[in-house]
């Protein structure tokens, strides 16, 4: 059974998660070495520490599971379409309509104020009672930039198991961390090592 871990991350950013933080989203669900699973957006106290980190919520903004739970939704939807785009699929029809669901929930352009010091300004709309909305829309807009922009292309899948991550690939790397490329060369001089022994 899958042990659920909910503390520090354990391994840094992948590569790419500084340009775009929909890809962090993506990978704040890690599967771990001996079956243990890291899932930063495990309580609506750890989203709401992530949001903060990502400047998409306010310190403290008192999310509750319902608000922690529809993040996580989204973040399984945008990773069926990473999946999709990285293996060369058709993108899951549930996962678009999601995505594009989370894109309509704020406003994608600043609007109109007046104010009596300021007259006429121009703000983005978001008052507390609609930060979910507006991580939404944000880490949907940031995931649909990557899906479908020049940086497509070099997405990849970790490729060290059991690792489930989401990387930018830089020139040959295929893995998201030191860790996973240790763990996989690891692996492959054990495999030599016992061929030869076997010989």
């Amino acid at each position: 059974m899958e042990e659920t871990v909910t503390a520090e991350p354990v391994l840094p950013p992948a590569p790419g998660a500084e340009q775009y933080r929909a890809l962090d989203f993506a990978n704040s669900a890690i599967a771990m070495p001996g079956g243990r699973f890291l899932d930063l957006l495990g309580t609506p106290a750890a989203t709401n520490q992530w949001l903060t980190e990502h400047d998409l919520a306010p310190t403290g903004a008192g999310l509750q599971e319902t608000c922690a739970a529809q993040l996580r939704t989204l973040r399984e939807q945008i990773r069926a379409l990473l999946a999709s785009r990285v293996d060369g699929h058709p993108a899951p029809p549930s996962a678009l309509a999601a995505v594009n669901g989370a894109l309509s929930r704020a406003p994608a352009a600043s609007l109109l104020h007046w104010g009596p010091t300021r007259g006429l300004f121009r703000a983005d709309s978001h008052p507390i009672t609609q930060i979910v909305d507006h991580a939404l829309a944000a880490l949907a807009d940031n995931a649909a930039d990557l899906l479908t922009g020049p940086d497509a292309e070099r997405l990849a899948a970790c490729g060290s198991s059991p690792c489930t991550r989401y990387l930018l690939r830089h020139g040959r790397r295929q893995w998201c961390s030191t860790r996973c490329g240790d763990r996989v060369r690891a692996a492959r001089a054990y495999a030599r090592r016992t061929r030869l022994e076997s010989h």
